[in-house]
């Protein structure tokens, strides 16, 4: 059985995360992927060396898609995209119109086109033409502020804002699809960096309106207790997560040994216990304290509690839950961290990582 956007042609004038990000997971699908780069090339291939000598970046976002370096001149990507059912990019705004191949041109003269343009912080207002790359969104959009511990805010530790932009833009994208299958007409998005972690920060902006701004926390749920980390008496690190009012019960009976604080005014609702999160914290971690890792985890398993252990990536490199994909690149075959969806009636095989001007 063929893969779901076989026949499905995309350009994709693309360079960075976000939008190869979206045309990777088309090229995964079956799409054929154009992507057209400058002579020196997505500057993405040089981010990093550690994948067989080539960038991790590239190769994680590029497998699939065909490299292209076009003459100059307007002839060689008017041809293309006259092909395509789908043109993204993410060129700073304004760029594309300067080339002559304005958004509501390409509408009349390609009416079935799907067209998807990702910007910083949008087509227009006071920031649209300011350059954003994702740390700049973290901090500008207020995520850094409620990320890392008390002492100071962090970036979230992968490009988490690339990454939601591009899956945002790939989830459009297929939505634009299915509406030119019921109507046979294509679509004109537009996705900004910035919109996407906004609408991402909603239940701390909502906080924060409501007179309860998010602290900084850690390792630890800014509105559940107990949700955190705590240690083991042979000093291994456990991070356990109580998602309602009976599970904090069946914690008390099972784990911590002392059922009445199960309906202790106290302690009671997550309410009160977020209130009296020292008291909450200090009563569990005594318990860890008194515990070995191996009892700690049985217990916790017969109680049906979530925990976790705290890993680092030589933990998830062979972590027994990882699958894994082997790519074709230049320099060899890398192995990558598998896509998630996995389609029962589908064996899917993923193209090969393109060398600059690899068509």
């Amino acid at each position: 059985m063929g893969r779901p956007l076989e026949g499905l042609m995309v350009v994709a004038i693309e360079q960075a995360v976000a939008a190869p990000f979206a045309s990777s997971r088309l090229a995964d699908a079956g799409a054929r992927v154009v992507k057209v780069e400058r002579p020196e090339g997505d500057f993405a291939r040089g981010y990093d060396a550690v994948a067989a000598g080539q960038s991790s970046y590239f190769v994680w976002l590029n497998r699939g898609k065909e490299s292209h370096v076009l003459p100059a001149g307007k002839a060689a990507l008017t041809a293309l995209i006259a092909e395509a059912d789908v043109l993204i990019q993410n060129l700073k705004p304004g760029s594309l119109e300067r080339l002559g191949f304005g958004r509501a041109e390409l509408r009349a003269r390609y009416p079935k086109l799907i067209t998807c343009s990702i910007s910083g912080y949008g087509e227009a207002g006071p920031m649209a033409d300011r350059k954003a790359y994702d740390l700049l969104i973290q901090a500008e959009s207020g995520l850094c502020s409620i990320t890392g511990g008390p002492a100071e805010p962090s970036r979230v530790g992968v490009s988490i804002v690339d990454i939601a932009t591009g899956a945002t833009a790939y989830s459009a994208i297929l939505e634009a699809l299915i509406k030119r299958g019921i109507t046979g007409l294509g679509s004109d998005i537009s996705v900004s960096m910035f919109d996407v972690i906004a609408e991402w920060l909603t239940v701390p902006l909502l906080n924060h309106e409501g007179g309860k701004t998010p602290k900084r926390v850690g390792l630890a749920h800014p509105s559940i207790a107990p949700y955190g980390v705590f240690n083991t008496q042979d000093q291994r690190p456990i991070l356990i997560s109580i998602q309602s009012d009976r599970e904090w019960r069946d914690l008390c009976e099972h784990f911590l040994e002392r059922p009445e604080l199960g309906r202790s005014a106290a302690f009671e609702s997550n309410v009160l216990r977020v209130q009296n999160r020292s008291a909450t914290d200090a009563i569990v971690a005594e318990a860890f304290e008194k515990k070995t890792s191996d009892e700690a985890i049985a217990l916790l398993k017969a109680a049906g509690i979530a925990f976790a252990a705290v890993n680092d990536m030589q933990g998830l490199s062979g972590h027994p839950q990882l699958r894994r994909i082997e790519v074709q690149t230049p320099r060899g075959i890398v192995a990558l961290p598998a896509p998630a969806p996995i389609f029962a009636d589908e064996t899917r095989d993923y193209g090969a990582v393109p060398a600059l001007g690899g068509n």
